[in-house]
């Protein structure tokens, strides 16, 4: 999902997209799309919308990846969840957002994990970096399932991490979107919890991201973190 406005990022992202900014002197989608490739993805689809045409033209057809890309366009900010079904996946299939750097190995830990539960879904957790609401509530996780997508006790240190495994259980509930735009993946895994299916809940390591203007310097330039 490479959609977004980024929009506490701004005025960063009135000019770059999101995802093409820097960690580590790297676009963060570009590293992202390595990683998914050495965890054995190699057909990818990314969903664009806000300057689509910086993330297609930087990611070209996912050869220089090691993956095959296809594009799909979503019009307007509608939402986690509208993005997932506008890429017409056949489940299962992995999702992550496009602007998130995860812990070296954990995209693969996490599929097999999925995998192997026999879950009909599955979100990833994270304790670094911690909850943080309203951006970032917390997962409530019993004994490896998902209990709760948006936790608020302040003493749960587990977040969803942007990394989610849809399968064929979870595709009617994704196609029959409730309400109104914008329609995020929390509500679809909520909707799934309430309904008896089974999501498994899957602690992976630190993850590394762009939220404010100021955290490009950090990620980029970390000897100016030091003392």
């Amino acid at each position: 999902m490479a959609a977004g406005e980024g929009t506490r990022l701004r005025p960063l992202t009135e000019r770059w997209a999101k995802p093409v900014l820097p960690i580590d002197g790297k676009p963060v989608v570009a590293r992202l799309l390595r990683e998914l490739a050495a965890a054995g993805f190699d057909e990818v689809t990314v969903v664009t919308g806000h300057l689509a045409a910086q993330v297609e033209a930087l990611l070209g057809d996912g050869s220089g990846f090691g993956c095959r890309i296809r594009y799909v366009r979503q019009p307007g900010v509608l939402g986690s969840a509208d993005a997932v079904l506008r890429a017409g996946a056949a489940a299962p299939y992995l999702v992550t957002a496009a602007d998130t750097l995860f812990t070296e190995g954990d995209i693969e830990r996490f599929w097999s994990a999925f995998a192997e539960s026999g879950a009909d879904g599955a979100v990833a957790a994270r304790r670094d970096p911690p909850p943080s609401p309203p951006h970032r509530y917390a997962l409530r996780i019993e004994e490896g399932v998902v209990r709760d997508v948006l936790d608020r006790d302040p003493g749960n240190g587990l977040a969803a991490a942007p990394l989610w495994a849809l399968g064929p259980a979870l595709q009617p509930i994704l196609e029959a979107l409730p309400g109104k735009a914008p329609y995020e993946l929390a509500t679809v895994f909520q909707e799934a919890i309430v309904s008896g299916l089974r999501i498994a809940g899957v602690e992976i390591g630190k993850t590394r991201d762009l939220t404010h203007p100021e955290d490009v310097v950090v990620e980029n330039f970390p000897y100016l973190g030091s003392t």
